[in-house]
């Protein structure tokens, strides 16, 4: 896994959180409890998530085989949206702004479903300018 990407997405997904609006509930790192049930998300390690993200994320969405920039933007959107999100965007897309502006669409849809997602909204936008700028 690209060291560049994980600092992204840890700096992005650092503390615990367990907001009831939240879907996948209890999250740190950015690894959520709806997705390891049996696993101790309040202590989990920095070596653990990251052990997650090579295998659930990275390798899953198949960003060892993206050049940089692209594996970056999978990647994250794949910790923050679910892998097949990112997949089916990078799909669509198979360029990083196409691909930016259609994960932009994506948060407008889910807000739009699931309107208490719209707290969350400013945070996405937020992480969306920061990504934009590390992809340069």
């Amino acid at each position: 896994m690209d060291s560049r990407a994980l600092a992204f997405v840890l700096a992005r997904e650092g503390s615990y959180v367990w907001n009831p609006a939240d879907p996948g509930g209890e999250t740190k790192y950015g690894i959520c409890k709806r997705d390891h049930p049996n696993l101790d998300i309040k202590n989990l390690t920095v070596a653990q998530a990251s052990a997650i993200y090579e295998e659930e994320y990275w390798q899953a969405a198949g960003c060892q085989s993206l050049p940089w920039p692209a594996s970056l933007v999978v990647f994250d959107c794949a910790v923050n949206m679910g892998v097949h999100a990112a997949v089916a965007l990078w799909g669509a897309t198979g360029d990083v702004d196409a691909f930016l502006w259609a994960r932009l669409d994506r948060y407008r849809e889910l807000v739009r479903a699931r309107p208490t997602s719209l707290q969350f909204l400013p945070g996405w936008l937020r992480r969306m300018v920061l990504l934009h700028e590390a992809a340069r």
